[in-house]
């Protein structure tokens, strides 16, 4: 019961704002829930705030439930046709995102953004956009505000990438498939994938959405090596007489193997076509439940010290992997 009384009311609250958002979303696709969860979030907290009874709540949603997210997700992913179409563009999409994130850490570095902010824009530019950074920030144990920035900064790009990638794609003579594999590995967040493949052709818009599908597993693994590099930090830390707590199975991220096991599960044809629809939607309405949560935690205050830095990195980073899955797709021969 005390359990109850300390989170129901903040989740509740995150809840109903993430019903508006969602249908906010359903309404203006190329924006989508998530951001519109985010955007509701922080307008309520730094205009009339959050009230105090909410904290808690809204504190669990924004981890727990965003992890329990992600495992759900997990159910809409086939493992077989992920194999297929990632022998197909496995070379395009290792070369991105190699790219990706030695532009983030390279220039990160340069403009001395840290090293929280620097990864979320990474992650999130690398592989897609919020899923990828609501997986790693509890791997980080990144403020609110470092995730409400680099979520904000990821859609800004994926709304120039919907609108200019398609006329673009057209103006360079682009195959259906092409462009689907550039959209696929280029655009962040899946939304946004499926909204400029099938701006292109209908073809592209499926081949991108299997694309972008097959990149969505590369959470696992770079999910694992965030882990091993924050336990060899704080690992560090201890031996140089700090006070942190190491250990490498508390900051292991169990839920990623959650969602290996409902991706093994529905790949083995547990879940059938209903199942993945209703799975599929609860996923995705939590994760702009939680990321509701993320903006009623963000503080403007702490964002605007940031500057303007961090998105020129997002700029930085999301050309480059633009213009490489061009490059190797030409060099390649599949253009």
């Amino acid at each position: 019961m005390y359990w109850l009384r300390r989170n129901i009311p903040g989740i509740l609250m995150s809840f109903f704002i993430a019903v508006f958002a969602s249908w906010l979303g359903s309404k203006y696709t190329i924006i989508g829930g998530s951001v519109f969860g985010i955007i509701l979030g922080m307008l309520i907290n730094n205009t009339i705030g959050k009230p105090a009874w909410s904290e808690n709540g809204i504190k669990f949603t924004a981890k727990k439930i965003l992890q329990g997210a992600i495992i759900v997700l997990g159910t809409g992913l086939s493992l077989t046709q992920v194999w297929k179409t990632g022998v197909e563009s496995l070379s395009v999409m290792l070369v991105t995102l190699s790219f990706a994130f030695l532009s983030a850490y390279a220039f990160g570095k340069l403009m001395k953004i840290p090293f929280n902010l620097t990864s979320l824009i990474g992650v999130g530019t690398a592989i897609c956009g919020g899923s990828a950074i609501a997986a790693i920030s509890p791997i980080l144990e990144a403020e609110e505000t470092e995730v409400a920035y680099s979520i904000s900064t990821i859609f800004f790009f994926n709304i120039i990438a919907v609108l200019l990638f398609p006329p673009l794609g057209h103006l360079l003579g682009f195959s259906d498939r092409a462009f689907g594999l550039w959209a696929g590995t280029a655009v962040n967040d899946t939304s946004s994938v499926v909204a400029a493949g099938y701006a292109f052709s209908d073809l592209a818009g499926s081949y991108a959405t299997i694309v972008k599908l097959t990149r969505t597993t590369m959470i696992i693994p770079i999910s694992i090596i965030f882990a091993v590099v924050m336990a060899a930090k704080k690992k560090n830390a201890s031996q140089n007489g700090s006070t942190i707590n190491y250990s490498f199975i508390r900051i292991f991220p169990w839920f990623i193997v959650g969602f290996l096991i409902t991706s093994l599960l529905n790949t083995v044809g547990i879940f059938n076509n209903e199942m993945i629809a209703y799975l599929s939607s609860a996923g995705k309405f939590l994760i702009v439940m939680a990321l509701t949560a993320v903006g009623l935690s963000a503080d403007f205050g702490k964002m605007l010290k940031s500057g303007l830095k961090p998105l020129f990195l997002g700029l930085i980073v999301w050309f480059t992997v633009s213009v490489v899955s061009i490059g190797v797709q030409y060099l390649t021969g599949q253009i």
